[in-house]
């Protein structure tokens, strides 16, 4: 006989809805949970999860307690009744999208506590609630509202007490917990209030760090500005001699070879200064292992020897050790002394400059002067050339004067070697003297 034809075969097609249903069940529990993840993401209060977290796990625990301290009532299932109606607000939150307004918060707590004092016991848990809702509600609303909730949680505990249902202490004696509860629910309101003033105070350092970064931002764009400037200044200045001197050799001295120099020496100086922008410009969005090294002291002997090519007459002396000047001091020199002589080509044009450097120990000064020509006494320079030497001493701790002298126009600028120093004790006299102009 064969038996297998008595065993009942498989429904057709039950085993694959079985599929579908856990299939369609995983992905509304997957969908759930996301809804309520960004639910809770999308929280109106800038607290920390573990803060939220932390306060409905302390609401679990004390209801929790209270539901246990009345097992004596079960079945009757108006403890769990008190424990739900605690936690109210995050199932309306979560599922409805309705706000935990602090409104719903104190509603939700006086339910639930005076729910679970309908049946007194000794040592009771169920206060408890009031005190970490009173918290809950302080660090969220004003501070009216907060001092509001506690009287009026203060007001149910005394109509229970004088209801006969709130008991403390063995012997289950009245008017023995109320004033700890009192204690309590004041506490809860404290560490609340502390709790809107640290996200208050977390406010406040956001935007002075927004300040901050605006001021930040606006200092490098200034000191970009500052360097586009310099260069331009340099190049163009330098450029136009040569182009000047390449016209004057065509048209009166007939001389190609000397045109055709001082056109390859201003294209050069030409591609530079476009070189110098581009890596300038390029310091908004560039990395420091992509930034090429700045110019220093040692290159300004080649920063005057730019300007004698391009016909600048320049007497130039140096004196001292110019390794031990630092990048950010040999690089303000250098710009300093670029804007200076840039300045002689522009405003006295024709004349000689003289450019001195002396580096000691104590000190880096750089003096770029020359006559005036003649004529009505030039203007104070007041444009960014001058604005910008100023601030590129003052950021480094040093002094700038620039104005007329007796010997014409003079710029002098001085830096301290030794941190600390005070500039003022290590210049020579003629640069703590006070011209016309000074910073």
């Amino acid at each position: 006989m064969d038996v297998s034809h008595a065993i009942p075969a498989k429904a057709p097609g039950r085993e694959s809805r079985l599929q579908r249903l856990s299939a369609r069940t995983m992905s509304g529990c997957r969908r759930f949970v996301a809804t309520v993840r960004e639910r809770l993401e999308a929280l109106p209060y800038d607290y920390p999860p573990a803060v939220i977290i932390g306060a409905d796990l302390a609401l679990l625990v004390v209801t929790g307690a209270a539901v246990i301290q009345r097992h004596s009532y079960f079945p009757n299932p108006l403890p769990l009744i008190a424990m739900a109606a605690a936690f109210l607000p995050i199932p309306l939150y979560a599922l409805f999208g309705v706000s935990p307004h602090p409104i719903l918060l104190k509603s939700s707590a006086l339910l639930s506590c005076g729910l679970f004092l309908l049946q007194p016991t000794s040592n009771d848990f169920a206060p408890f609630v009031l005190v970490i809702v009173a918290g809950e509600v302080a660090a969220i609303a004003s501070r009216g509202i907060s001092i509001g909730f506690a009287a009026v949680a203060f007001a149910e505990l005394l109509a229970f007490d004088l209801a006969g249902h709130l008991h403390w202490g063995v012997s289950g004696q009245r008017l023995q917990g109320l004033p700890m509860y009192a204690i309590g629910i004041l506490l809860g309101t404290f560490c609340g209030v502390m709790l809107q003033y640290q996200r208050r105070f977390l406010y406040q350092e956001r935007e002075n760090q927004a300040i901050r970064s605006g001021q930040a931002a606006d200092e490098e764009r200034r000191r970009i500005a500052r360097e586009v400037h310099d260069v331009i200044a340099h190049s163009l200045s330098i450029t136009l001699l040569h182009l000047t001197a390449a016209r004057r050799a065509l048209q009166t001295d007939d001389d190609p070879a000397e045109a055709v120099e001082a056109l390859v020496e201003a294209e050069r100086l030409g591609r530079q200064a476009m070189a110098d922008i581009r890596r300038t410009v390029g310091m908004l969005d560039a990395g420091p292992s992509q930034m090429t090294p700045e110019p220093g002291a040692a290159d300004i002997d080649e920063l005057v020897g730019d300007f004698r090519r391009a016909g600048l007459t320049v007497d130039y002396t140096r004196t001292g050790d110019l390794a031990t000047v630092t990048g950010a001091i040999g690089h303000a020199l250098y710009r300093i002394g670029q804007e200076s002589l840039a300045n002689v080509i522009k405003h006295a044009p024709g004349t000689a400059a003289e450019v001195r450097l002396d580096v000691t120990a104590e000190a880096a000064i750089l003096v770029v002067s020359n006559p005036l020509p003649f004529g009505p006494a030039p203007r104070r320079d007041t444009g960014m050339g001058l604005r910008g030497m100023r601030k590129r001493t003052e950021l480094l701790g040093g002094k700038i004067t620039a104005g007329n002298g007796d010997d014409g126009w003079t710029v002098r600028v001085g830096f301290p070697m030794k941190s600390g120093s005070c500039i003022s004790s290590v210049l020579p006299s003629k640069l703590r003297s006070k011209p016309q102009e000074e910073s």
